[in-house]
């Protein structure tokens, strides 16, 4: 019977760079499904901030951890190639929440079809988490309108390059922050951002005055660090926080402090945290919502591969040290 490869997670985050030693790599023979049942071969596997917190510790988290032993989540791309279930056929292209595996059997729940012309690639990138968490984030919790200043931290990231690109299409003046200064020329020369800040390199305080001169009206929170704090600093009367991730605190012992709330109260300034779980039951609506703005081409998207499953257990590390270059991606 042939085989096939998965990781299960062994050890959890101890501060140290992600490895080999976390995980178990295990051979398994390839399933028979039964009724209902679909086997997929995934082809290609998203790599997301968000992992981190699942393999943390933390059982008061918005979602169940992964527990030490079970196959590391993760959201995949891939190819039905065998299905007892009427909704799939074999050859169909689908993605969805698949874990490190090279194949993954499943009923049919939380797996949905891609559509034709629509690549793993622009799959992942575009359509499945990141597209997802920048509309939701962006939209609903920011509520954005015409002429207000948005800045968007991890700004050339999965998420933050979709928030940017959509708050660009309507409307809104753009303010990234980046780690290179590639980085800061691809948002704005390559995506159409007003402009760009290298959180290590530029005088946070100046620059960020430099380019926000009406202030701050939207500030999309991915990261965390010191610019933190001389955003919130610049944010508008009724200014709106949106907070999607926080990875500058993901393996610290004890996160950073915040900002104090006195400006809450003088400015009137919503803080929202949001988590996707919540939100998957509007999925239909929310890529209904970004579609257009992917037919009309105002969205690009670059991705960074790694080559092997394998390539997974380091990969993660690209999240810390910022040399990934767009979304992170494992092509099995």
């Amino acid at each position: 019977m042939s085989q096939f490869t998965q990781i299960l997670l062994k050890q959890r985050p101890d501060g140290k760079p992600f490895g080999a030693h976390m995980f178990d790599v295990v051979k398994k023979d390839l399933p028979e499904i039964s009724a209902d049942q679909v086997l997929i071969k995934q082809t290609h596997m998203s790599l997301d901030p968000a992992m981190i917190g699942w393999m943390s510790p933390d059982t008061n988290s918005y979602i169940p951890r992964v527990e030490l032993g079970e196959v590391m989540r993760s959201s995949g791309f891939g190819e039905v190639v065998a299905s007892n279930n009427p909704n799939f056929a074999v050859g169909d292209k689908v993605m969805g929440m698949m874990g490190w595996t090279e194949y993954f059997v499943s009923n049919g729940k939380g797996i949905n079809k891609v559509q034709a012309g629509v690549n793993a690639e622009m799959a992942l990138a575009v359509f499945a988490l990141p597209g997802l968490t920048a509309t939701q984030g962006l939209f609903n919790v920011g509520k954005p309108k015409a002429g207000e200043t948005l800045v968007v931290t991890g700004a050339a990231g999965s998420v933050g390059s979709l928030v940017g690109q959509l708050a660009k299409a309507d409307g809104l003046r753009v303010i990234g922050v980046v780690g290179s200064d590639e980085k800061a020329d691809w948002i704005v020369n390559d995506l159409g951002f007003d402009g760009a800040i290298n959180y290590k390199t530029d005088d946070l305080e100046a620059k960020l005055a430099e380019l926000t001169p009406d202030g701050v009206d939207v500030f999309f929170e991915n990261t965390g660090g010191p610019i933190q704090q001389h955003i919130y600093n610049r944010m508008n009367i009724h200014g709106r926080i949106v907070v999607c991730g926080m990875i500058a605190d993901y393996k610290v012992g004890e996160p950073s402090p915040g900002p104090n709330w006195i400006n809450l109260i003088k400015k009137r300034v919503t803080v929202q945290g949001f988590a996707m779980p919540d939100h998957y039951g509007e999925v239909p609506a929310l890529l209904a919502k970004l579609t257009p703005y992917v037919m009309r081409g105002k969205i690009k998207f670059r991705t960074h591969e790694l080559a092997g499953l394998e390539s997974a257990m380091e990969g993660l590390n690209l999240f810390f040290t910022g040399e990934h270059k767009g979304k992170l991606l494992v092509k099995l």
